[in-house]
């Protein structure tokens, strides 16, 4: 039971620092809506049994079992997730398989995906938390044949822009490049010129 609230008072922690960076860009039904599958019960009892505080307990899970299905369930309800975004090219004959291929993410996702990155590392990493944390994370993967090739690029560009040049940068260019035709990000936009005044 007590890794249960443990767990919980994790996920609302993380959820609140997703909030606070989607509203900062304008993405304010995203950052409201933001995890609310790891409620439901088979991503909640399975992140409480394999609670551990500084990881993720999806990698403890896929450790026991050989694969999380709390992962498996979380990925296929939110599209902050490239692993959400794929779809599959049909065989060119009889007999031939499917290719799955990754598809490119629609601006709003990617950036909560960024956000969500962030915010994980600053949540699993309390008091040792640096900006160049999530781009060390990232880089520690291949996702060359995973996420969409422009998706990709884009999520590092962001990454190395928040590890050289810090949040306030990256959310400027985020509102006011990748966001700027959404009407939210003209808000947040408009709300962060009043505050800084």
């Amino acid at each position: 039971m007590f890794k249960l609230f443990r767990h919980i008072r994790t996920v609302n922690e993380h959820r609140r620092e997703v909030r606070r960076g989607c509203f900062r860009v304008g993405l304010y039904m995203q950052g409201l809506l933001h995890d609310l599958s790891k409620y439901s019960p088979s991503e909640l009892f399975a992140g409480a049994r394999y609670y551990q505080g500084y990881r993720s307990p999806n990698n403890a899970e896929r450790e026991s079992k050989g694969y999380s299905e709390a992962w498996i369930h979380h990925k296929g309800r939110n599209k902050h997730h490239y692993e959400y975004w794929t779809d599959y090219k049909p065989g060119g004959g009889e007999g031939e398989g499917h290719l799955i291929l990754p598809v490119r993410m629609p601006k709003r996702y990617l950036v909560e995906m960024y956000v969500d990155r962030v915010a994980a590392s600053a949540t699993y990493n309390k008091g040792h938390f640096t900006y160049d944390l999530p781009l060390r994370y990232f880089q520690k993967g291949d996702y060359t044949n995973l996420m969409e090739e422009h998706t990709r690029l884009e999520l590092e560009k962001l990454l190395k822009m928040l590890a050289s040049n810090g949040p306030e940068v990256t959310e400027d260019y985020i509102r006011n490049v990748i966001l700027k035709h959404y009407p939210g990000a003209r808000l947040a936009e408009a709300l962060h010129k009043r505050k800084a005044r």
